[in-house]
């Protein structure tokens, strides 16, 4: 489901070769709050990333710093080789493609499927916007049918009459319509019932294992619902960072136990990882 990505030939050597994301000390207070408290992270060119806390722990709040779209109070953050505060926002936007429930709701419920789609090539929300060429239209029709979703029925099909897995298919396609440089998911499962669920992680697997998809990160509450292939792991809690590295030195037990406040038992059932509590095996 990857597609390569147009925009490689326009940044220079350090920006393809350095980091995708370099966070340093990152601190965000909102409200007189501390959702995010010096927090260091990094995200190589090749890595696929699964963010994984509590509610409330500031897994969307690091994601959403990352993807430019909120303003750290402290530290310094790099994207793509650009850095905060010295970059022109919506350029680096358009370099960054999110799926989340938040955008879907921002589509207009008629739109059909395929436009829907095709919108994400320029970060719009309706086709009538700019315009689009024959090979966005057949990126798009291409991209729905990798996930499973060809056929002129669907593709004419409004959003709004999809069902959640439909959409979050849709949003994936999307995302992958802008060609980004970076994939950034806000807990793309959540909703979905067990066959929505197994279908999109296969679609995710397909991602994480395409060297052409750019780096990826996925945040989820669950580890049940990281899909195989992802190479690196973070736990936060409390909006601090409890451990990131390598997905198999982060998810022990005791890390996770940690980072959740529960005594719990991590295993894996051939290349999926699962968590359970430790009085729920008694």
């Amino acid at each position: 489901m990857g597609r390569a990505n147009d925009n490689a030939g326009n940044v220079d050597a350090a920006d393809q070769f350095g980091p995708a994301i370099r966070v340093e000390h990152l601190r965000v207070v909102r409200g007189g709050v501390s959702l995010i408290d010096d927090v260091s992270w990094q995200v190589g060119r090749a890595d696929r990333w699964a963010l994984l806390g509590p509610n409330g722990s500031g897994k969307t709040t690091l994601l959403n710093v990352v993807g430019s779209s909120l303003w750290p109070t402290g530290g310094s953050v790099e994207i793509l080789g650009e850095r905060l505060g010295a970059v022109d926002m919506r350029r680096l936007r358009r370099r960054i493609a999110f799926v989340s429930a938040s955008v879907g709701r921002l589509l207009r419920p008629g739109i059909s499927a395929l436009d829907a789609v095709l919108t994400g090539r320029h970060a719009a929300l309706e086709t009538w916007w700019n315009e689009y060429s024959e090979r966005d239209r057949s990126d798009a029709e291409g991209l729905l049918a990798e996930a499973g979703f060809g056929g002129s029925e669907f593709l004419a099909r409004p959003f709004g009459l999809l069902s959640e897995g439909e959409r979050q298919q849709v949003l994936l396609a999307r995302a992958l319509m802008a060609r980004p440089d970076l994939l950034l998911m806000d807990e793309p499962t959540a909703g979905l019932d067990l066959g929505a669920r197994e279908r999109l992680l296969t679609s995710l697997a397909s991602l994480a294992a395409d060297p052409a998809v750019p780096p990826l990160v996925l945040v989820t509450h669950h580890l049940e619902e990281i899909p195989p292939g992802m190479t690196h792991a973070a736990l936060l809690s409390g909006g601090a960072l409890v451990a990131s590295g390598p997905i198999a030195e982060v998810l022990t037990d005791g890390r996770v136990s940690s980072a959740f406040g529960l005594d719990v038992t991590v295993g894996r059932l051939g290349d999926r990882w699962t968590a359970r509590s430790v009085a729920s095996r008694r």
